[in-house]
């Protein structure tokens, strides 16, 4: 096999702080400096409980190695949702509430699956799934 996993999804934004704020508080990833040279003024990732940095998350002005037109706050040009495997449905709900935050709940109940669609405070469309059984 080729693809072992996704590694990570990379996010541009006008408030680092802010964004790494809330996928902490959110869904417990942990904000870590990048390795350096990178500045933590420009760069976090967000780690899992296992230690995989599945977000990295960079300031609008870090250079980057390949140069494309982003634009912090707007919707993800090509990229529809970025969907991540989560735990401990009510919780992430009873968080999204404690934030007034906007959300869809969807129920699959043949593959035993309910699903959380929200946005991140960069307008990313987030896809959390959470599975039973």
């Amino acid at each position: 096999m080729i693809v072992e996993r996704l590694d990570h999804v990379n996010i541009i934004t006008d408030n680092l702080t802010q964004t790494a704020q809330f996928y902490a508080e959110l869904l417990d990833l942990e904000a870590r400096d990048g390795p350096p040279p990178m500045k933590p003024s420009q760069v976090q990732w967000m780690y899992d409980a296992s230690g995989q940095a599945i977000l990295h998350l960079n300031s609008a002005d870090f250079p980057r190695m390949y140069e494309r037109d982003v634009s912090p706050g707007s919707e993800t040009g090509a990229i529809h949702h970025v969907a991540l495997r989560c735990g401990d449905f009510d919780t992430v709900k009873a968080r999204l509430d404690a934030r007034d935050a906007d959300y869809t709940v969807n129920d699959v109940p043949s593959i035993s699956l309910k699903q959380i669609f929200t946005h991140d405070p960069d307008n990313v469309l987030l896809e959390l799934n959470f599975f039973s059984g």
